[in-house]
């Protein structure tokens, strides 16, 4: 039995209808997973598979979507089935035809919907991953201290595992050490996607935003904002919306380029010294603000 047998039976038996694909077709775009949609004609599904060893990756995804989904705010692709084959690990999930066009007021909105969905601390009951890499989600009642060691302080670790050392260990363990300056604005717990860049978000036919591959914890809802922001924008009528339905609170300009940080590290983590420049660049953006 194939790979593609066993996951299309696990698809009838969690969908309670048995489910032969008549075609198969890879979707590109990912740089973690290999990705395929599967239909028999009636039904579509979008699959995602990696090795057998990332299966808790899959399982974690699979938990962000529904918690993300539970909050009621934005829609968000149902996790069908996830498993193992002898061969690979896979996820499965509704297809959804993310050709319709951009209603960046209605993802503002209910963006900040979502953020309005809370917990008792930040963090979250699970790990996950940020890519492919590890993402530490131990609670904490404190975000600066869950900011400090469980985001720049694990990249900065994985950094110097990779080679990355020197100057950009020297001023980050200096950044790291003046966050409680740069986080004093008391943020809530917010529900976040946690890796939200304009690949991450999509559109109905009828225009309804879509937001999937989640990170998922809960943190400061600005550095979701922020990843919004890094790599190309989500638009003007998006931020608009957004803001006014729920202002920012003032000094976001420097925190979201620490927020982005995170993400800079991760990437120079996974793909390399493109990255490192601009590592070392935000750090000393922000440690100037602090002069």
């Amino acid at each position: 039995m194939t790979d593609w047998t066993v996951i299309a039976t696990r698809i009838g038996t969690a969908t309670g209808s048995p489910f032969t694909p008549r075609t198969t077709r890879a979707v590109g775009g990912g740089c973690i997973n290999t990705a395929m949609t599967m239909s028999d004609s009636a039904r579509a599904f979008f699959v995602k598979t990696n090795t057998p060893a990332r299966l808790a990756m899959f399982e974690a995804e699979a938990a962000g979507l529904a918690i993300l989904a539970a909050a009621g705010a934005i829609r968000i692709p149902r996790p069908i089935c996830w498993g193992r084959t002898d061969t690979l690990s896979y996820l499965v999930l509704e297809h959804l035809d993310l050709s319709g066009p951009a209603r960046g007021a209605a993802a503002g909105r209910q963006l900040a919907a979502l953020h309005r969905t809370r917990s008792p601390t930040f963090g979250w009951e699970r790990d996950n991953h940020i890519g492919s890499t590890p993402q530490r989600n131990t609670p904490s009642a404190d975000w600066a201290s869950f900011w400090r060691d469980q985001r720049l302080g694990y990249q900065l670790e994985l950094a110097a595992a990779n080679g990355y050392d020197g100057a950009l260990q020297t001023r980050g363990e200096r950044l790291r050490a003046e966050l409680d300056k740069l986080l004093g604005h008391q943020p809530q717990p917010s529900l976040l996607h946690g890796d939200l860049w304009g690949g991450n978000l999509g559109y109905l036919p009828d225009g309804q935003p879509v937001i999937y591959d989640p990170a998922v914890y809960f943190g400061d809802r600005e550095a979701d904002l922020a990843m919004t922001e890094l790599f190309g924008g989500f638009g003007a009528e998006f931020y608009a919306a957004y803001r006014e339905a729920w202002p920012l609170d003032p000094g976001y300009g420097v925190r979201k380029i620490l927020y982005n940080l995170y993400h800079i590290l991760n990437h120079l983590n996974l793909f390399g010294p493109g990255y490192l420049g601009q590592a070392r660049g935000m750090i000393d953006r922000i440690l100037a603000e602090l002069r």
